[in-house]
């Protein structure tokens, strides 16, 4: 038995339509893949920046208080020199802490019994501080920052743990992740750090 097919085919208008549905497809695909590519290279390049140059990190404890809180994000920039009074992340026992550089290589670094910091004799001013106190202080007093090391202290005295113990001790050049530049988090208290 044979069967009775009326198979006619397609009209030009039925051949257009199905070849526009084919090359929108193909552009489809094509802007897709283009995209996604775009994406991976800017996904890749921000990974590399913020490795190499930028890293960013979140801020943990009350150390840094009022300047720095508990949940900020923050930048920080690998490059450069470090000076008193900038903020810097550093590496310590597998954790990375963030402190405020009060003494440099070299010089002498005395505390007095209110929290007052003398470098080489002179008190340093401190208008970053809400409160001066001594806090837990395990190092000898006066103290030498040796060569290559940084004399670090948190901003809120009283709970932070840096340079004045013997545990923590002054930040080595090599230990420093980066000076931290900016906040990005919480968008409040966005802008940069000082």
């Amino acid at each position: 038995m044979k069967r009775n097919q009326n198979i006619s085919p397609p009209t030009i208008q039925q051949l257009e339509a199905e070849l526009k549905r084919e090359n929108y497809r193909r552009k489809y695909r094509r802007m897709l893949r283009s995209t996604l590519s775009v994406l991976v290279v800017v996904a890749a390049a921000a990974v590399l920046v913020s490795s190499l140059l930028l890293p960013v990190l979140k801020v943990y404890g009350s150390s840094m208080t009022p300047n720095l809180t508990n949940g900020d994000i923050v930048v920080a920039l690998r490059r450069g020199s470090f000076e008193r009074g900038d903020v810097i992340a550093f590496y310590y026992n597998n954790k990375i802490l963030v402190k405020r550089i009060v003494g440099l290589p070299g010089e002498w670094i005395d505390i007095d019994s209110e929290g007052g910091v003398l470098i080489d004799g002179v008190p340093l001013e401190e208008p970053y501080l809400t409160e001066k106190t001594l806090g837990e202080c395990s190092i000898e007093l006066p103290y030498q920052v040796p060569d290559g090391r940084y004399f670090v202290m948190g901003d809120n005295r009283t709970v932070s743990s840096d340079s004045r113990s013997i545990a923590v001790g002054c930040a080595a050049e090599e230990q420093i992740v980066g000076k931290l530049i900016f906040r990005i988090w919480p968008f409040r208290a966005f802008g940069t750090i000082a």
